[in-house]
């Protein structure tokens, strides 16, 4: 199973926060692992990537994190996975208070208090401790010695088997992958880094 892309909360009843995250990386992951004849399950957020160009995958769609972390539960709970590629970009905050009706646009000013979301990754080896489980730190202007602190830090936090650790510096993209013993990369590119994630995945399960 794959999640990908990004997630909404909601404000009022029309309005949401969100982030920029396009679902491309879980794209790739789903094409490279369906090559390699795996059955592959995607959980896709909202944006303008077309599933129908997933042939073979099986695609559920959510939006909300509350829908994210049900359907993720009930997926790991009803069928049987070997490994979980945890890729979306979670909302790491939600508002404390969200309003059943649409806030007056005539507001001078909308105070809103944000809360942490719960962390669905740290949650994965709950549903299955054989579960292959993998991560995605994404620190947008790191170095290398940054990505490694921050990517084995979640490897440790979450009880993770890989960690795809990465960054957007200066507009070009830039991944490690570690285990807690080597470090893979770096990857100038998505399709190099879900190469040798297909890779190091399979040989876990």
């Amino acid at each position: 199973m794959i999640t990908a892309g990004s997630t909404w909360v909601a404000l009022d009843r029309v309005r949401v926060i969100s982030n920029v995250a396009s679902g491309q990386t879980g794209f790739i992951l789903a094409n490279k692992f369906k090559k390699t004849g795996a059955r592959v399950t995607l959980l896709l957020g909202p944006g303008n990537l077309r599933p129908h160009r997933l042939n073979g995958v099986k695609v559920v769609n959510f939006k909300y994190f509350a829908e994210l972390e049900k359907k993720l539960k009930d997926e790991l709970v009803i069928r049987k996975y070997a490994a979980v590629i945890h890729a979306a970009a979670v909302s790491d905050y939600q508002p404390e208070k969200v309003s059943k009706n649409k806030v007056s646009s005539q507001l001078k000013s909308w105070r809103v208090n944000l809360v942490p979301t719960r962390k669905l990754v740290d949650t994965l080896k709950d549903y299955d401790p054989g579960l292959v489980a993998v991560g995605f730190k994404f620190e947008p202007d790191a170095g290398k010695k940054s990505l490694m602190v921050e990517g084995n830090r979640l490897l440790k936090q979450a009880d993770l088997d890989l960690v795809v650790s990465n960054s957007n510096k200066n507009q070009a993209y830039q991944a490690y992958i570690l285990d807690g013993v080597h470090e893979y990369g770096p990857f100038l590119s998505k399709s190099a880094m879900a190469t040798c994630l297909t890779r190091l995945v399979s040989m876990k399960i």
